[in-house]
């Protein structure tokens, strides 16, 4: 048996934090742990680099968001090193590779009908001039009414959300009054896959922690519905798909697969 072992990747828009070094810490200590029982390990990390806050850090700072990265990666792999943290490989999500694997995955995805065109109304920031993506709009919960609610959950109650669903929302970029716009973006069809995913969580559930597993099985009682992969960006993956090349995945689309195309370059 090959035990990967792994944390939550660092995302490189500023310099590491506590939070991400008591996580890689742990890993290395269990890996290391592993390697004295002469089990076969394989311990990997990366930098998470896509996403709406590398794009406006970089505008900020008048800068490429490729050139943003490259810094910040080269800032968390030295601190990294200094700590003697023994990955068997530290990736990137913006590498080649990454980008490869993550359009494979879409494609077959696409290919085997999981994915769905859906032209929805969603927020634009008239003063920034961008679609706002989940993270950057707040407004209040139309379910438990919490004040503090982000575009995508509502911390308090839980909830999955939209941001067009939030009452008052408001541009955490500009503070502006966000207008509905119509935009067409692809959807994972997570509903179809749900019995898929309930199968998988029967066969491993008993290794999670009490707060996850609670957590999973209450979406699958809500039933799940599609959500979206694709965000009205110019930094990320590449949609290779006709129509949506102006798009990029969301961060949440491919930053899960690069721990595994990570953990595939120790074995390419």
């Amino acid at each position: 048996m090959t035990h990967v072992v792994t944390a939550a990747l660092p995302y490189v828009n500023n310099t590491p934090h506590l939070g991400n070094l008591v996580q890689l810490i742990s890993a290395d200590v269990y890996a290391r742990y592993l390697r004295l029982r002469d089990d076969d390990v394989v311990f990997i990390s990366g930098t998470d680099e896509h996403g709406t806050t590398t794009e406006l850090l970089a505008r900020e700072k008048d800068v490429e968001p490729r050139e943003l990265v490259d810094h910040y990666y080269k800032r968390h792999k030295a601190i990294y090193d200094w700590f003697n943290l023994d990955f068997d490989c530290f990736g990137r999500t913006s590498s080649e590779e990454n980008h490869d694997r993550t359009q494979a995955i879409f494609k077959a995805l696409d290919r085997n009908g999981f994915i769905d065109e859906q032209t929805t109304t969603q927020l634009y920031d008239p003063e920034a001039e961008q679609f706002l993506p989940d993270r950057y709009v707040e407004g209040t919960c139309p379910e438990c009414h919490y004040d503090d609610a982000d575009g995508d959950q509502c911390e308090n109650c839980g909830a999955l959300l939209e941001p067009t669903e939030l009452i008052n929302p408001v541009s955490t970029i500009s503070d502006a009054q966000p207008e509905e716009r119509e935009t067409t973006h692809l959807y994972l069809k997570l509903d179809d896959l749900q019995s898929h995913l309930e199968d998988h969580v029967d066969t491993v559930g008993d290794t999670w922690t009490t707060n996850a597993l609670e957590t999973t099985k209450a979406w699958f009682d809500d039933g799940l519905e599609p959500r979206a992969i694709t965000r009205d960006l110019d930094w990320g993956v590449q949609v290779p798909k006709d129509g949506f090349e102006d798009k990029v995945f969301y961060v949440w689309f491919d930053a899960p697969i690069a721990y595994i195309r990570i953990t595939e370059s120790q074995r390419d």
